[in-house]
């Protein structure tokens, strides 16, 4: 038995030494270190469709801190709402996001359940036409980046000088965000690596947006799925990159063509696989991302055929991981 004496010294020692600023260091690196988990909620249309505050809450359970919505929205542009309707019925989808809540109550689920949104989708007709209002709807919600999936109109971006008029509207949606607060973000889709004039569209992109204004969201699968390397990308433009989307793929993955349409993507989907699961290092691109400045990590298995059971066993193995 541990005499009274040691036992007051061990404890006061203890107790001095979780005091000290060594060990508020140490606490404080380890949770830095712990990086917060999101999903981007394409990996679940369905069940956000069904249940919103019960996915979240199941989200919340399994370990997950943020996640990125995807529209559209009640203030997205009414073209896009209405093109929308067709793939959503393919989908099984019924209601658009925010499935039927406002804003001040999207806020208080996302507090209920320790949840944050940093970052949401918005497509690009939204971008040109609804702006300011997406803006004002939600700044309530603390979000930091809004995020251009897709370039979904082949006549946006047919030639290099369609990238280049793009540059030059992506700085000019950034300058207006960052009146808010925010940055404008695009998000790879696998396209904008096929040369154009001896260019590649993806680094003409990099290389001509403001730093400061315009981000990027690295889809780790895409990059892969148009031969370029994720890794190399975010060596060479650190700080570009602030979001990243985290899948993995059963098998060596290549488009057909230059990845530019809907039948190339549909071809690879079935390739997808939890992180961790497939041939992907993606501890490896993970700490690139770490080290290039990647401030969020979302898992995005888009349209998982095994939702919960991807939710549970991505976040197991991602959370193993050292980044």
């Amino acid at each position: 038995m541990l005499h009274r004496r040691q036992f007051i010294k061990s404890t006061g020692w203890a107790t001095a030494f979780a005091l000290s600023p060594f060990a508020q260091n140490l606490i404080d690196d380890m949770t830095k270190k712990k990086k917060k988990l999101g999903v981007q909620l394409f990996s679940i249309p369905q069940m956000v469709d069904k249940d919103l505050k019960g996915t979240l809450h199941l989200l919340s359970e399994i370990g997950y801190k943020e996640v990125e919505f995807f529209g559209p929205y009640p203030f997205s542009a009414p073209e896009t709402i209405e093109g929308w309707k067709g793939l959503a019925a393919q989908l099984g989808i019924k209601r658009n996001a925010f499935y039927g809540y406002s804003i001040p109550e999207i806020k208080s689920m996302l507090s209920d359940f320790k949840l944050k949104t940093p970052s949401m989708h918005l497509d690009l007709i939204t971008f040109r036409k609804n702006l300011k209002t997406t803006l004002d709807a939600v700044a309530p919600l603390g979000v930091k980046y809004l995020a251009l999936p897709a370039l979904s109109d082949i006549n946006d971006r047919r030639t290099l000088d369609h990238y280049k008029r793009l540059a030059e509207e992506f700085n000019g949606f950034g300058q207006q965000m960052a009146t808010y607060g925010m940055a404008f973000v695009y998000h790879n889709h696998g396209f904008e690596h096929a040369k154009m004039d001896g260019v590649v569209p993806m680094d003409y992109l990099l290389q001509n947006t403001d730093n400061k204004n315009v981000k990027f969201e690295l889809d780790i699968f895409w990059m892969s799925a148009a031969g370029a390397d994720p890794v190399d990308y975010l060596n060479r433009y650190p700080g570009r990159f602030k979001l990243m989307h985290i899948k993995d793929a059963a098998e060596k993955v290549r488009f057909t063509g230059d990845g530019g349409t809907p039948d190339q993507w549909m071809a690879v989907f079935s390739k997808m696989a939890d992180p961790g699961t497939g041939v992907f290092d993606i501890q490896r691109m993970l700490q690139a991302g770490q080290k290039s400045g990647v401030e969020h990590f979302f898992l995005e298995r888009d349209l998982t055929p095994t939702p919960e059971a991807t939710l549970k066993n991505s976040f197991a193995n991602l959370s193993k991981m050292n980044f």
